[in-house]
């Protein structure tokens, strides 16, 4: 059994953009946002220019709940980049608000996860230079 910790050090960074920009600032505020259809209501994530339901560009920002339910999850051994601590757990998280979004698990012993187990938002800084925040997942007590 392993605690499951933030990663740190020189790991691959995201580079925000014009597009994804919205999404970064929430995270450096401490909000996880995603974009809602003004036409069809349905809920995107990644950052999109048009509705992956309907084509619609009437995209717009929402804050989320940052709460939802582990969809899927694995334990990673061998590491994507020598930068990475292991183990860790990505999840895929199904959203209260009908999106998904991958992320990392933490705060918990790396054999303590299960599908359909609640989690929420926390939020890390990168440890870099920059000012990039990453979201990572808890399990809800």
């Amino acid at each position: 059994m392993s605690l499951l910790v933030p990663q740190a050090g020189d790991i691959p960074l995201p580079q925000p953009g014009p597009l994804s920009e919205p999404y970064w600032q929430g995270c450096r505020e401490g909000v996880l946002r995603f974009q809602r259809c003004l036409d069809c209501s349905a809920a995107t994530h990644t950052p999109a220019l048009l509705c992956a339901a309907c084509a619609s560009r009437s995209l717009e920002w929402v804050e989320s709940s940052g709460q939802g339910e582990i969809y899927s999850w694995t334990r990673v051994w061998r590491p994507v980049t020598p930068a990475f601590v292991t183990p860790y757990v990505p999840i895929i998280v199904a959203m209260d608000e009908g999106w998904f979004i991958l992320s990392n698990l933490i705060g918990c012993e790396d054999d303590a996860v299960a599908i359909g187990q609640r989690v929420e938002v926390v939020f890390h800084h990168s440890g870099g230079s920059d000012d990039i925040f990453l979201p990572y997942f808890q399990l809800v007590p």
